[in-house]
């Protein structure tokens, strides 16, 4: 939130507009709910007493109807003594005006239902368009201090690389070529109960982990099955969305992190690109062009470019980019630029001060994912917490890891320095120092605990990945 006694320039003049216009969806959502408590209660008096409450209503009309024929009866019925032409005409004012006010209640009436069905009827079709999948376990043993996070959000966002939906002229493969679906990307955003901060932490697709029991997922239906795929000692994170879903997915990462998950937001990728164009593209830095070995020319040049988003897909998809070695490092590292890019756009005077692009944004977000604990309200409360937080200070972070594959191809995580990480954000203390030394895991080419608490006793620090073979997408 802006501060008014600070001194006014044009850069404060637009964070005080978008702080008013985030005030005013905050003041709809307050209103909303109030009409939704008023609309339930309505609905309860007349499911319990419904003949009753019929009765008083057409009593009530009956005597409105009376009172007004009666009104107008006497209003009409001759003087006794000869009346005046200025009696006259006082007395056909007063039946305008009877008139008039008559007609004034009736149109007030209209547009207060009118005004009331609208806000209704928009949040309850917004929220029809969210799909439902069941994914989130509050209640899981792996939540670690879970007093501590009393009020604290963590949205767990995965982005999906189903080939449901997309053509063979994309590049990316159909789901003839590719079926199934693996997470191309894994992250959480975390914002504190005191919405002091914002801290997104990435997961490599390739981390090592020990995947549990999961009821098995089928994509095309977004539904679970009777089926149970059996733990895995040794897999790659990405597969645990293949075999079991969001539900499979979220116990990992409760598992590695110990933070309580209250919010899944899945992401179809070939629908993620509406939310850019209806945003009118997106401004992102690159300091390389990206040339990918298989999705081809994403960005031809380096630099601040405004990406459409048939080229924000595949930049949040590229891993095959020439002149970068890191492969899904460097992915990591894209995907964090351009949410930030996206939440800078999207939280500009251009996008919130224009009710199009607003409505625009929110319709694609809603076609373009799925989840749980996820709908306007969730949003807009999100939007009034995070009211006056400047964009560019979010924190973006990647699970530390060795940073070089093993021999199986797999990342592997340091689990003294995640546990610091995410013990500061149940805590709600500073980050550690990334640089800080820390105890490395045992060898590469071992099985990987997954859960962050699991201590360790070599020595190391984290270093650049180098390309190495993974799972497809």
């Amino acid at each position: 939130m802006t501060d008014e006694m600070e001194a006014i320039d044009e850069a404060t003049m637009s964070r005080r507009k978008i702080d008013h216009t985030l005030a005013r969806f905050s003041a709809a959502h307050d209103e909303m709910n109030a009409e939704e408590a008023k609309r339930r209660e309505r609905r309860e008096r007349l499911a319990s007493r419904p003949a009753a409450l019929l009765e008083q209503t057409r009593t009530a009309l009956q005597r409105a109807v009376t009172n007004t024929e009666a009104e107008a009866a006497a209003q009409a019925e001759p003087e006794a003594a000869p009346q005046t032409r200025l009696q006259e005409k006082k007395q056909r004012r007063g039946q305008r005006s009877a008139k008039f006010g008559r007609i004034a209640a009736v149109v007030a009436a209209a547009l207060v239902f009118l005004s009331t069905g609208t806000v209704w009827g928009a949040k309850t079709w917004f929220d029809a368009k969210f799909t439902e999948a069941a994914a989130l376990d509050q209640n899981s043993g792996d939540i670690q201090n879970a007093a501590a996070q009393n009020g604290t959000e963590n949205f767990l966002m995965v982005g999906s690389d189903t080939r449901d939906g997309a053509s063979a002229e994309e590049g990316v493969g159909t789901a003839d070529t590719t079926p199934g679906a693996r997470s191309d990307t894994i992250m959480i955003a975390h914002i504190p109960k005191d919405r002091s901060r914002v801290v997104m932490v990435s997961f490599p697709r390739d981390l090592e982990v020990n995947r549990p029991d999961c009821q098995r997922w089928d994509p095309a239906t977004s539904k679970y099955t009777d089926q149970v795929s059996p733990a895995q000692k040794i897999a790659k994170l990405n597969t645990a969305y293949a075999v079991g879903g969001p539900q499979c997915v979220t116990k990992v990462i409760q598992q590695i992190t110990g933070l309580r998950m209250n919010h899944f937001v899945g992401i179809d990728f070939n629908g993620f690109k509406e939310m850019v164009d209806a945003v009118q593209g997106v401004t992102v830095h690159t300091d390389i062009p990206i040339i990918d070995g298989v999705l081809g020319t994403v960005v031809p040049e380096a630099g601040d470019i405004k990406i459409s988003g048939d080229q924000a897909l595949n930049f949040v998809r590229a891993r095959h980019v020439k002149g970068d070695p890191t492969s899904d490092y460097g992915r990591i590292k894209r995907q964090q630029a351009f949410i930030g890019a996206l939440l800078k756009t999207v939280m500009s005077k251009d996008v919130m001060l224009d009710t199009g692009k607003v409505s625009g944004f929110v319709t694609a977000f809603a076609k373009a994912t799925f989840g749980e604990n996820l709908g306007i309200d969730q949003l807009l409360t999100l939007a009034q917490s995070m009211r006056g937080v400047d964009p560019s200070k979010i924190n973006f972070m990647t699970v530390p890891t060795v940073g070089t594959a093993n021999s199986r191809g797999n990342e592997v995580l340091v689990p003294s320095k995640a546990k610091a990480v995410f013990t500061a954000l149940i805590e709600n203390t500073p980050l550690p120092d990334p640089n800080a030394p820390a105890a490395a895991p045992p060898s590469s080419d071992a099985p990987e605990p997954t859960s962050a608490s699991k201590p360790t006793s070599k020595s190391g620090s984290a270093k650049t990945s180098t390309k190495r073979t993974s799972s497809s997408g």
